[in-house]
């Protein structure tokens, strides 16, 4: 696998309000295999709601004992927290893709029970959050550095995370596997995502890893290679792939009247205290 060089603004939120943003540039070889994820610095999970069919994703350094939850779900929080607790891990970050429309994020939940944990959303969501995340920044806990990139289309506000060193991304509903998130609500469009995902994660090298934010057939990561190959919408032209979400008449979200004004308010209904763009 070669290296990719990105340019992003790397952070660390300090103890006083002022965050410390530079700009860095760096290189770094993409040669670790979900085996060896398990065995080196990293610790990596990957959680299942059975009830929304969604993945959460804990993220953390063995070293410094720093992690991050990807797309943490309200009913699971507990979970979420023994498992942090029997690893011995902090949790820094609890990151979520986009606003959700078929779950209540545990973002809130989160914070109220631990501390050290601030929740991330990209600004363009319009969510209420305590840091928020633009084109390039990047989320760091202990070694490990997620690189947002912008790819709305389902909603204006989605992010997909790159983790450079664990030679994957977290794509949110932007990519599923063999599909991609539905378009008919939520500022959704169709041809925007179309852009988002060949711009962005297809055009990541084929041996990529990709962990989506939900699946309902049982299958848990995918590959950019697989996904150029055989996604049944994503394969097509533009003009195609318009027409199939066009086509789709997919039923009304049984829990979007709940989750969305639930999850623009951090989770729950009471603000998180802003503190700054990344």
């Amino acid at each position: 696998m070669t290296a990719i060089t990105a340019l992003c603004r790397a952070v660390t939120l300090a103890v006083n309000p002022t965050f410390v943003i530079s700009n860095v540039r760096r290189s770094v070889a993409l040669n670790h295999s979900m085996s060896t994820m398990s065995k080196g610095p990293f610790i990596f999970r990957q959680f299942f709601d059975n009830k929304s069919f969604t993945y959460t994703y804990l993220l953390g350094d063995a070293n410094t004992k720093e992690a991050l939850l990807i797309d943490p779900v309200v009913e699971t929080v507990d979970r979420d927290i023994n498992v942090i607790q029997d690893l011995g891990l902090t949790l820094k970050y609890a990151v979520n893709t986009h606003v959700h429309a078929d779950h209540v994020t545990g973002t809130g939940q989160l914070k109220k029970k631990l501390d050290s944990c601030k929740s991330v959303i990209s600004r363009a969501s319009g969510a209420k959050a305590d840091m928020y995340l633009e084109e390039d920044d990047c989320l760091q806990v202990g070694s490990i550095n997620l690189v947002a990139k912008s790819t709305p289309g389902h909603t204006n506000g989605c992010m997909t995370y790159i983790w450079e060193d664990g030679n994957s991304a977290f794509t949110g509903d932007a990519l599923l596997i063999r599909g991609c998130g539905r378009t008919d609500f939520q500022q959704g469009d169709s041809s925007l995502l179309y852009d988002s995902v060949h711009n962005k994660i297809l055009s990541l090298p084929d041996k990529t890893s990709l962990y989506p934010a939900h699946d309902y057939t049982g299958q848990t990561v995918t590959t950019v290679g697989e996904e150029k190959a055989y996604n049944r919408r994503l394969t097509k032209t533009k003009d195609e792939f318009i027409k199939i979400m066009q086509e789709l008449n997919l039923p009304y979200p049984k829990q979007i009247d709940r989750a969305v004004p639930a999850n623009l308010m951090c989770g729950f209904q009471e603000p998180c205290k802003e503190h700054s763009t990344i």
